[in-house]
């Protein structure tokens, strides 16, 4: 078991303490008029469980409280966590004090407290606290490093503030920050129980194989990059014998022999007269890529074709198994095993001679279709090599492209270099200072370090451990542990009283949201009239989670609090107190009701903390209120003689 909340406590600077208890294992209320601190208590709970940012609203408590704190407990451990508010102009305390005490005792005094546990260790020791495993790792949002899941995690499950408890749009606390909803799609797994500990270390290590991977291959394309490049290589071939440096070329030019060439070129002596100009190698290579590309049009035509012709093979075996299935699968009309056999009804078999009619043709259109499925069969394997065949002519065009660019960036380098050298010896040196440059590039890639190509190795290793966690295993299990969760939030829906509570209900881990599949298609909660339903399925998501947490022992704290729940009961002009009557206060009612059954069922492991605005006199709302903070009796979280100067709550 995780734990429960004890107490909250608030410091003023002369170092009182003001300490509001509650009853783990209990529903606690806290009721009473706006502006008197009720909704402060889940921002304190929120701030004092590692929040980043400093989430205190109100006046009364930016200015006259300086340290905020939470106790909490768990089977016979008690957790004491404090934090201070922020110092000067800082925007957050990134100090706190945690603190293991004796089950039960009282908050340290002021001058006990230590804030020397940084923001990161405190957040740490809280999750252990928790119970959550810090060696699981989860992949993380727009990052290729994984997080392990902590404390702040399960807050989303465990907090609805005022503009949650009963949002159209956001079923979680802080679904509404930025990249958060992407963070609570990757948690709800872990926190459900489909992330097995064991799983998500092998896939921690997938991940990591697949980062070696990507980086062997960016590795390998930078060697490749730095290698002699076959059309840098025969452009220079071609320039050389412009240069009158080689003869052309006789035999088929291979990247080595290419190099042959150019080593000879240097070694040439500059003539001293051009040799007559030939054909233009540029004019050439145009052409050359002209008629490449309109090859490289063809073939991806041709592939497109085969595809398609793939595809309605499948189409037709489709139907045709169908078909097939149709007339073949009770074997109703047999041919007769004599010639005498008289032909009779499958069904009543009374004698019926115009069955042998109907066998007939039945018969030849199953045997029509097995002849055409069979050839139609046998075809799709010879297309789909065709396809392969085709894909890999396609990339030989791509290299040759390839290739094609490099020459021809060369050879029109090596003439706007030359251009205006008539000298034939100048411009043989010119060339033979270019290939030198291009060999001694060349040279120095072969005597450097090789990178090793472990691209097989590493792909083999994904390969088993691909095997060894079993490609839907995680989505499988989450499908089942939210189908039974989705029971949970029927069951609730129905004693709510809720919209669709006839139709199936479910939770879209995707979404983020709640789902009734009615029989006009699916309906979002955005999408259900009426915020008593949007609260209601809230409260019964929510419950129906915890349900699930606490039947699978999950490391989620074993409370909700729920900010001002009725508040879709109240005009927004309503005045402090207004008494909910009629309907609404039946429906209010029913509410707690669920919740109570909800906490008893729980027997004891399951806390609800609400903060109100309505005060009923019937149970079991009567007998949880923990506290009344009223204008007419002075009470509110902050002590009236804390507040030594006026201040705007507005």
């Amino acid at each position: 078991m995780t734990f429960q909340i004890s107490a909250i406590s608030i410091y003023n600077e002369d170092g009182h303490i003001r300490t509001v208890p509650f009853k783990t294992g209990r529903l606690n209320i806290i009721t009473g008029d706006s502006r008197r601190g009720k909704s402060a208590l889940l921002n304190i709970v929120d701030y004092c469980l590692a929040s980043k940012d400093y989430v205190i609203k109100g006046a009364a408590l930016r200015n006259f409280v300086q340290v905020f704190a939470v106790t909490l407990v768990k089977d016979q451990q008690q957790l004491f966590v404090a934090r201070p508010a922020p110092a000067g102009k800082a925007a957050t305390a990134t100090t706190m004090c945690v603190v293991s005490q004796a089950l039960g005792a009282a908050p340290p005094q002021r001058e006990e407290l230590n804030f020397s546990t940084p923001l990161d260790i405190a957040k740490d020791v809280l999750s252990e606290f928790t119970e959550i495993d810090r060696t699981v790792r989860i992949p993380a949002v727009r990052s290729t490093t994984p997080i392990p899941p902590s404390v702040r995690h399960a807050l989303f499950f465990c907090l609805q503030k005022q503009n949650e408890v009963a949002n159209p749009d956001l079923l979680f606390h802080s679904q509404g920050e930025e990249f958060l909803p992407a963070t609570i799609r990757a948690m709800i797994p872990y926190f459900l129980g489909a992330v097995d500990p064991e799983q998500a270390l092998l896939e921690s290590r997938l991940r990591l194989l697949r980062r070696e991977l990507a980086q062997m291959e960016a590795a390998v394309a930078a060697a490749h990059s730095l290698s002699p490049a076959s059309g840098q290589a025969l452009a220079l071939v071609t320039e050389a014998v412009e240069a009158g440096l080689l003869q052309p070329p006789q035999r088929e030019m291979t990247a080595e022999r290419a190099l042959e060439y150019l080593r000879q070129a240097v070694n040439e002596s500059a003539p001293t007269q051009l040799p007559e100009a030939g054909d233009d190698p540029v004019a050439a290579l145009v052409e050359q890529r002209r008629r490449l590309r309109e090859r490289h049009g063809q073939i991806r035509a041709r592939i497109a074709n085969l595809k398609r012709a793939a595809q309605e093979n499948n189409e037709f075996l489709d139907q045709a198994a169908e078909q097939h299935a149709r007339l073949a699968t009770l074997n109703l009309f047999a041919p007769p095993t004599t010639a005498d056999q008289e032909p009779r009804c499958p069904v009543c078999d009374s004698h019926q001679p115009q069955l042998s009619q109907i066998a007939e043709v039945i018969n030849r259109d199953l045997g029509r279709l097995d002849a055409d499925m069979t050839v139609i069969g046998s075809d799709t394997p010879e297309i789909n090599a065709l396809i392969a065949a085709e894909e890999d002519t396609l990339q030989e065009i791509r290299s040759a492209l390839g290739r094609n660019q490099e020459q021809l960036d060369t050879l029109t380098a090596g003439q706007r270099a030359a251009q205006g050298q008539t000298d034939a010896s100048r411009r043989a040196v010119l060339v033979q200072g270019r290939i030198s440059l291009f060999l001694e590039t060349a040279g120095r890639h072969v005597q450097g370090p090789q990178v090793v190509d472990r691209r097989e190795e590493i792909r083999a290793k994904i390969t088993d451990l691909e095997e060894a966690i079993g490609a839907g295993a995680r989505d499988d299990r989450l499908n089942s542990f939210v189908s039974r969760i989705n029971m949970k939030i029927k069951a609730k829906a129905v004693a709510l009283d809720l919209e669709h509570k006839e139709s199936p209900i479910r939770l879209d881990p995707r979404g983020l949201t709640v789902i009734a599949d009615t029989t006009r298609g699916p309906v979002r909660l955005a999408d259900m009239g009426g915020g008593e339903n949007w609260l209601g399925y809230h409260v019964a998501t929510l419950l129906s989670m915890h349900e699930w947490f606490s039947e699978q022992r999950s490391p989620v704290p074993r409370f909700l609090v729920l900010d001002q729940p009725s508040q879709v009961y109240f005009p927004e002009d309503a005045p402090d107190g207004t008494v909910l009557a009629g309907p609404d206060r039946t429906a209010l009612l029913n509410l707690y009701k669920t919740i109570q059954r909800t906490i008893e069922a729980l027997d004891g492991n399951f806390q609800v903390i609400v903060m109100e605005h309505a005060d009923l006199d019937d149970e079991p709302f009567r007998s949880s209120v923990e506290a009344r903070w009223r204008r007419s009796n002075g009470l509110a979280l902050v002590p009236q003689d804390w507040i030594t100067e006026d201040i705007n709550d507005d």
